[in-house]
């Protein structure tokens, strides 16, 4: 069994990661109702989500070419948690717009800080044979903790309807415990074999060099993604969907926890699927079941219909993050993965800020039929770049 191979520190992200989502996703699929409930318009929803996306994306190529510059790991990885963690904490009391917002940023500013060391410990702790494994385990691990949030809101919120305040409180306990779990990490140094670089002051804009410096390979990889990543638009749509076929909060909650718990369970599956059969493969895969998924969204209003495309969706979502991450992973030298992952990440997320702001802009004019459909059509555009690009891209 593989699982049974990981190391002592794959287990403890696995672990770390789970608590954190816990926390955040106890709060994430209630904000968007919170929001609407007291006025904001869908494209407040959507900044908020990209601007907190982005700044999690731009800060993760800074402090990934940092870890790369000092050769250590860990300690972008507690000081991300311990930000997340007091993202959570500003939340607790009466929450507003501008304490929702200082809250998302802080926890997203700790998202950036941890994401690009971490992932570069998750590839220290692999090889070529089991990479995307150890990823697919990592994001099972952290959906895990997205089910087990959500549900949490959902038998809080079933017994009291409305207090949004403690449930703030109640997400900072799980936040605590992924951030204590973070002191028992011990990296491991960096091969000898690897040469050192020069410690120097890096600019905060400095990863987006690594596009030129990098591998051919990167950038072949690395086109089609973007082009994805500027349709794949916050989840937060995929739930108003829901909501304005006319689910209920509950039944709204309770699908977006089937989702967690299917990525959770086909994470690991699929990162497995990607070290046998190919990496990019799989992410063909992933971005065809996105399309399928979306222009099923754009004319689905049925519970069950519901149910079947979130189930696809999460199929999709297994197929895609983590698998990228191990694919970079396998591309850039091992002193260089901070850059690498961190640059991904980075334009990512603008890709998904754009997403989230074109989503809000045209959601009032046609509605998920006309957003959902846009969005599965380029997203075979970025499939079939990928398809061409795919002879091209080169793993170590």
């Amino acid at each position: 069994m593989v699982v049974s191979k990981f190391s002592r520190n794959v287990w403890l992200l696995g672990l770390i990661s789970l608590f954190a989502d816990i926390s955040s996703e106890l709060l994430y699929p209630v904000l968007p109702v919170y929001l609407k409930e007291a006025g904001y318009s869908m494209l407040a929803l959507g900044l908020l989500e990209g601007i907190a996306n982005v700044i999690a994306g731009i800060s993760k190529g800074y402090f990934g070419h940092q870890s790369d510059n000092l050769q250590r790991r860990d300690v972008f990885v507690r000081w991300g948690y311990a930000l997340s963690a007091i993202g959570k904490m500003i939340m607790i009391g009466s929450p507003d717009l501008f304490r929702i917002y200082a809250a998302r940023m802080t926890d997203r500013l700790g998202k950036g800080v941890r994401t690009a060391p971490r992932d570069s410990l998750l590839a220290a702790e692999s090889n070529k044979e089991t990479r995307a494994a150890v990823f697919g385990f990592h994001r099972g691990m952290d959906t895990l903790g997205a089910a087990i949030g959500p549900a949490i809101a959902l038998l809080w919120l079933w017994y009291r309807p409305g207090d949004y305040s403690t449930l703030f409180t109640v997400a900072f306990i799980p936040a605590v415990i992924s951030f204590a779990f973070t002191l028992r990490i011990k990296e491991k140094k960096i091969s000898s074999s690897i040469p050192s670089p020069e410690k120097k002051q890096i600019g905060f804009f400095s990863y987006f060099s690594y596009w030129k410096n990098g591998p051919s390979s990167f950038r072949k990889l690395i086109l089609p993604l973007v082009l994805f990543a500027m349709v794949n638009s916050p989840d937060v749509f995929l739930l108003m969907a829901l909501k304005e076929a006319g689910l209920s909060d509950v039944w709204m909650i309770g699908v977006y926890i089937l989702y967690n718990l299917m990525y959770a369970l086909l994470a690991m599956p699929a990162g497995m699927l990607a070290d046998r059969f190919g990496k990019v493969n799989v992410l063909m895969i992933g971005i065809l079941l996105f399309a399928v998924c979306y222009f099923g969204m754009a004319t689905q209003n049925s519970i069950v219909g519901f149910m079947i495309l979130f189930a696809a969706y999460a199929a999709s979502m297994s197929c895609l993050e983590s698998v990228a991450k191990a694919t970079i992973s396998g591309i850039a030298p091992a002193h260089e993965r901070g850059q690498a992952i961190g640059f991904y990440t980075s334009v990512n997320s603008v890709g998904v800020l754009f997403a989230g702001i074109w989503t809000g802009l045209l959601w009032p004019y046609g509605g998920p039929a006309l957003v959902f459909s846009i969005s599965a059509g380029i997203a075979l555009l970025a499939l079939g770049l990928l398809g061409m690009q795919r002879k091209y891209i080169l793993e170590r």
